[in-house]
């Protein structure tokens, strides 16, 4: 009986020695294959392009073309594509071995050209086009995007820079490299919270063909609500006076009717002033 255990516990330990190399390979494939799958986080394609656009730079598809890109900006924000890659760093390249073109991610999380031309960009911000070529900065307005933000602009790794804008003044920015989910959308800035209401703020903005702040609105409903009052005013003691006129005098309903058209034209007359004033004070104001 004791040779029989002696015998039984040989064998145990002789199967967890040569057991135990096999499982701890197991475990450890186990663990570190996600971890290598996650180190890459983008496909990419290949564009042909005529211009030397560094890694990191925002383009666009050039006009009239859909395997062409340029350098992206704000006047060509429209047709914005993706961000240019190292192909090394793609999960799948789609490479056309052409020597004048640049690889291309239109999705993932990838380090993009960045700009604080509207502001120190944080964690967060929609990125769009800026006036530098293949650069972006933060979105502030209704604009097509090239995704946002996970992280800061971070001073110390970003570097001055000198552009010229539209209006051919030269301006000193700051320009880094940050993070970006990037998935092209069309971005819409929510409006300012404001004493007006959004459908009257969408209308005074319609009419003046831009944005209306918040005093020219209140100064035209001022003048609607004054020229609706005496309109209404006028029309009221037209019909009373009317009325009147007939049931006193029957005979009298030519004078009647000249002093309705009279009266009319100068309701015309007051509402087409006000209308004017409305209009003078939101796109002059």
């Amino acid at each position: 009986m004791k040779v029989n255990g002696l015998i039984k516990v040989s064998l145990l330990r002789l199967i967890v020695l040569r057991l135990a190399p096999i499982i701890c390979g197991m475990l450890f494939v186990t663990v570190s294959l996600p971890t290598a799958a996650h180190a890459v986080q983008y496909m990419s394609e290949s564009y042909a392009t005529n211009a030397n656009i560094p890694i990191g730079s925002i383009v666009s598809l050039k006009n009239g073309t859909n395997d062409q890109v340029v350098a992206a900006n704000n006047g060509n924000v429209d047709n914005l594509l993706g961000v240019v890659v190292n192909p090394g760093n793609s999960v799948l390249s789609v490479n056309n071995n052409d020597a004048s073109s640049v690889e291309v991610a239109t999705n993932g999380i990838i380090d993009v050209l960045v700009s604080d031309i509207n502001g120190t960009i944080v964690n967060g911000d929609q990125i769009t086009a800026s006036p530098i070529d293949g650069v972006g900065m933060e979105a502030t307005s209704d604009v097509r995007v090239i995704g946002i933000a996970q992280s800061s602009m971070d001073s110390m790794n970003s570097s001055k820079q000198t552009y010229t804008d539209q209006t051919g003044a030269k301006k000193t920015v700051m320009i880094g490299q940050i993070p970006v989910q990037v998935s092209v959308s069309y971005f819409f800035k929510e409006p300012d919270k404001t004493l007006v209401p959004a459908a009257i703020q969408n209308l005074a903005d319609t009419l003046a063909g831009k944005t209306v702040s918040t005093l020219p609105i209140v100064i035209s409903i001022i003048i609607f609500i004054v020229t609706l009052a005496v309109v209404v005013s006028i029309i009221y003691t037209m019909v009373r006076s009317s009325i009147i006129s007939v049931g006193r005098n029957p005979m009298s309903q030519s004078a009647i009717y000249r002093d309705i058209i009279q009266l009319s034209a100068l309701v015309l007359a007051i509402l087409s002033v006000g209308m004017i004033s409305i209009y003078l004070v939101l796109t002059r104001m």
